[in-house]
């Protein structure tokens, strides 16, 4: 018997089954028998006890319903997630095996799961945050998929978090962070004067005491949101993205700057050249919606040209498109056009969210094409 408030996936092929545990952010539950997978209802932020205790009632009720007993138990890279914690402690208890998969890999994968690709592809994941294998802080991966395996290929240029997680919540942190990066720190405290921290933040990011990096194009958005004036504080997640995007579809087409982004030999995306527009353009007092729409366009056009580089170098011609970035329709809207006249193959999100409400499918596809469940936690 199904539960009828789980959505079913058909997998591209059967495996064992297999419980994933999902991300911190808009956590589901997935559950896999053969070549299905049922997905749970949006279970949400992790961040209260109420939510986890749904988390624990869900997957007891989903086992329970389905029948079925898993025999192999995925979760995130971040140990400090607690559904990272619960599958091990699952895990534990039904005497199975864990398998840790990367954040970004397992939105990859849940959009080859959608689309039925068991060939290798390309995946450009662009979000806010997501543990890498290398403990920093990712968000603007390229990464080579073949199923249960993952290379990093190339990513977003990194910018300092000063003061850790409070960056992602307060965008002027961010715009800080690209005054640095820029060479031009003294600008901090008289550009964010309104700011109480403004002299603290200058001070860490001068001595490089607590500003961990990040190639997340979440705080790239971030940024460019505290360069402009927009939302210095967030209330509630993507609130600056939000109204950039609003912005630059008030505004309309714009054409994108040549010169706003530069790829290097290491395949790294750096958009320091349109942040530094940016500055110029609201010192000009500029109109910020067509500040906001040419942010838009360069970006969407250092992502295609950094699409074409990496599919003609890989002589690959599928690409998936995965992260919370992508609920950004005029973004995913740019780079499509740009691309219609290629021979690329554009897969995005279609039944799921292309957001961490995802992640738990993509987590299971990955385990189940691990050779006889054999993990490496």
């Amino acid at each position: 018997m199904v539960d009828a408030d789980n959505s079913t996936i058909t997998l591209p092929q059967s495996g064992p089954p297999v419980l994933a545990c999902g991300a911190w952010l808009k956590n589901t539950i997935c559950l896999t028998e053969g070549d299905k997978a049922y997905i749970s209802p949006l279970i949400g932020d992790l961040d209260s006890a109420n939510a986890r205790q749904i988390l624990d009632d869900t997957v007891q009720h989903m086992c329970q319903v389905l029948n079925i007993q898993p025999e192999i138990v995925t979760h995130d890279l971040h140990p400090d997630f607690y559904s990272t914690q619960f599958a091990c402690a699952f895990a534990q208890q039904h005497n199975i095996p864990t398998l840790a998969v990367q954040h970004h890999h397992a939105h990859i994968a849940a959009i080859c799961v959608e689309h039925a690709v068991t060939q290798p592809v390309l995946g450009m994941a662009l979000d806010g945050v997501g543990l890498g294998t290398d403990k920093t802080s990712w968000g603007g991966e390229f990464l080579w998929v073949d199923g249960a395996e993952f290379k990093r290929i190339g990513h977003l240029a990194p910018l300092a978090l000063p003061g850790g997680d409070r960056a992602a919540r307060e965008p002027w942190r961010m715009a800080a962070a690209v005054l640095a990066k820029l060479n031009r720190s003294h600008e901090i405290m008289q550009r964010f004067a309104n700011q109480p921290a403004a002299e603290t933040v200058f001070s860490m990011l001068l001595a490089g005491v607590n500003c961990p990096p990040t190639t997340s194009m979440g705080r790239l958005f971030d940024a460019a949101a505290g360069i402009l004036g927009i939302d210095l504080i967030q209330t509630h997640e993507a609130q600056a993205a939000i109204r950039l995007q609003q912005l630059a579809e008030q505004h309309g087409h714009v054409t994108a700057l040549t010169d706003g982004y530069q790829i290097t030999q290491d395949n790294i995306l750096d958009f320091s050249p349109l942040l530094a527009a940016l500055i110029a353009m609201y010192d000009e007092n500029c109109d910020i919606a067509h500040a906001a729409a040419l942010f838009h366009a360069t970006l969407a056009a250092g992502l295609v040209a950094w699409i074409k580089n990496s599919s003609s170098k890989f002589n690959i011609v599928q690409i998936a498109l995965g992260g919370g970035c992508f609920h950004n329709e005029l973004l995913l809207q740019l780079i499509a056009d740009s691309l219609r006249s290629e021979p690329l193959q554009i897969l995005t999100a279609q039944q799921m969210q292309p957001d961490d409400s995802a992640i738990a499918l993509g987590q299971a596809w990955v385990a189940m094409q691990r050779n006889n469940g054999t993990t490496n936690d």
